[in-house]
């Protein structure tokens, strides 16, 4: 069957050609599309539920609102294990799931679930929510929203976080790719009723009655039509509250003598702020507000990070004047240095692997057709790897082996010109015509085939254990098994048709029958191993003893050497650390 189609790959050239030129189209297109991080995303199929209740103990909340949340979401199908913590005022449950379950079905499952909850959890502690559709490595972007020199005083930190909360962060959750914008920062603008006891109790009224009244009057409503001739005239109260002289202006009915009361008297309305855990400043030039940029799970970081400083550039020019967002953290630089990284060292490999070919196979047509197998195994690879969902990173693309590859086509090249220059100074002819030069191609390739196909299987017979991990060790090197795989079963593909195609269209039919530069060398090589090879087995004993110390010895240090989950990755980036004193 090889043989057919080595044979079909010579003669006809033209549709192999073509089949080479969609490769290098689609290739190039899917090149575009491929995700590019840093490095593999190792997070678990996790589903987190949050909720705030203010005020409360940790007890309280893991006996009120996180134990309820764990029971109810414990039996849900494809549920791998259930964590949790309970602090102060907050109730974290991490929901994990396998790896094959959808995260959008189980995001629905949990929130089914989560409406049962809130029926036996009391009111007023809190709301559970799920957290956003995010992995740990989501946090992309992060920025400061601060004011330019001179601007201080009229951009107050509540100003500040105010244009983060209703200007910036409202814009940017509508970018694709992006899960949700934690602010953090500044002081969170509040109205605050402070109360007058002694006032509340001269007109009779309690405390419950200014809730009714401030929810009462906070709201707009709609009501029917007035038909006027060929026109209807819709009727429409507003009621919202826009600024703190409507809050004042509120009426509440005091209980002595149905007086008419404003909250203004009975109580003092002011601007004041949530209470805060802490604060951000920016290069010891005073406090500012920010936020971190959250990415969705399995989205494109290249691709969500462009499309964020694009919106960001368009919400500068919406800004007051004075105010600048200034990022701080971008994860594009950290993946432009592990591409690059990846791009010098495949640049490197490709051209030393070219400079090798050429020097052993004393042929510069034959070194450049065997090295053009990379480029076009690695668009395969590409192709593939968007295919079945394989991003570009550090671990995929940096563990391509270019050796590897292009073992197939050395091998069917190399015999292609050992049978051409046999033929010719066998038959003592310097010129093969077109039809001997396609019928050699064939007899060399068919021979060689089997060989290639062979060693082929060997190096992927090496990584098959590798695509057998699960867990974090499996997200973390499967791409890198799965993408060496696609390139090979490319250069398998390339060194049955193309390479064939190839060899009979652009190899010289004329034959020099006086030895090159290359053929000297390997007379010389051959000689050198020859030599050596005499002298050792003259020396067998010692030899084995040699070769023994030596691996004993390195048993012992391998034993001692230690090891790491993945080695350190010096990217010149930098990565943020928050921490507290404890108790804090």
């Amino acid at each position: 069957m090889l043989t057919k189609i080595i044979e079909f790959s010579v003669k006809n050239k033209l549709i192999i050609g073509l089949w080479v030129l969609t490769l290098i189209g689609v290739g190039i297109y899917q090149a575009t599309k491929l995700p590019i991080d840093a490095v593999p995303d190792i997070t678990n199929n996790q589903v987190q539920v949050i909720t705030i209740a203010p005020s409360f103990g940790a007890t309280d909340i893991e006996r009120l609102v996180t134990f309820p949340i764990e029971q109810a979401n414990s039996n849900i199908s494809g549920t791998k294990e259930i964590r949790s913590f309970s602090r102060f005022g907050l109730s974290l449950v991490t929901i994990v799931f396998e790896d094959d379950v959808d995260v959008y079905w189980a995001r629905q499952q949990v929130a089914e679930r989560l409406q049962q909850v809130q029926s036996q959890i009391p009111q007023g502690i809190g709301t559970p929510e799920l957290g956003p559709i995010s992995t740990g490595l989501g946090e992309i972007y992060q920025y400061v929203v601060r004011p330019l020199k001179g601007y201080e005083k009229k951009y107050d930190i509540t100003e500040l976080r105010s244009i983060q909360d209703w200007i910036i962060r409202r814009q940017l959750v509508g970018v694709k790719g992006v899960a949700e914008v934690s602010s953090f920062g500044g002081k969170l603008k509040q109205y605050e009723i402070a109360v007058n006891p002694d006032k509340l109790n001269s007109f009779g009224i309690s405390i419950n009655d200014v809730f009714s009244a401030l929810e009462n009057n906070n709201q707009n409503t709609g009501g029917a039509y007035i038909e006027k001739g060929p026109t209807v005239l819709y009727i429409r109260s507003e009621g919202l509250i826009g600024n703190k002289e409507d809050l004042e202006n509120i009426s509440i009915v005091s209980k002595i003598n149905n007086t008419p009361l404003l909250i203004r008297d009975i109580a003092e309305v002011k601007i004041g702020f949530a209470t805060r855990y802490g604060a951000i400043t920016y290069n010891d030039e005073g406090e500012v507000s920010g936020a971190i940029v959250m990415m969705l799970k399995g989205a494109n970081s290249s691709e969500v990070i462009k499309n964020v400083k694009e919106r960001i550039a368009q919400i500068q020019k919406t800004l007051p004047e004075g105010v600048v967002i200034e990022p701080f953290l971008d994860r594009t630089k950290m993946v432009d240095n592990a591409i690059g990284t990846v791009e010098r060292n495949l640049m490197e490999g490709a051209l030393i692997v070219v400079f090798v070919l050429v020097l052993f196979l004393g042929n510069f047509r034959a070194g450049l057709l065997v090295a053009s197998v990379i480029p076009l195994a690695l668009l395969f690879a590409i192709c593939m790897m968007n295919l079945f969902g394989v991003s570009g990173n550090l671990m995929s693309l940096g563990a391509l082996d270019f050796g590897l590859i292009i073992d197939g086509a050395v091998i069917i090249v190399e015999s292609v010109m050992h049978q051409i220059f046999h033929n010719a100074k066998f038959r003592q002819i310097t010129n093969l015509s077109k039809k001997e030069m396609d019928s050699t191609v064939v007899s060399a390739a068919s021979k060689m085939m089997n060989s290639a196909v062979f060693g082929q299987i060997i190096i992927l017979v090496v990584y098959l254990p590798i695509l057998t991990l699960q867990g974090i060790e499996g997200k973390m090197f499967k791409p890198m098994a799965e993408t060496v795989a696609f390139a090979l079963l490319g250069a398998f593909l390339l060194s049955l048709t193309y390479i064939p195609m190839m060899s009979a269209l652009v190899l010289s039919k004329k034959v020099s029958l006086k030895p090159n530069f290359s053929d000297r060398m390997m007379v010389k090589v051959q000689n050198a191993y020859r030599w050596a090879i005499i002298k050792v087995l003259r020396i067998q004993k010692t030899v084995f003893t040699i070769v023994l110390i030596l691996f004993t010895t390195a048993i012992l240090m391998l034993a001692n050497m230690g090891g790491e989950f993945i080695p350190s990755l010096e990217e010149g980036d930098f990565a943020v650390d928050t921490r507290v004193l404890t108790g804090s």
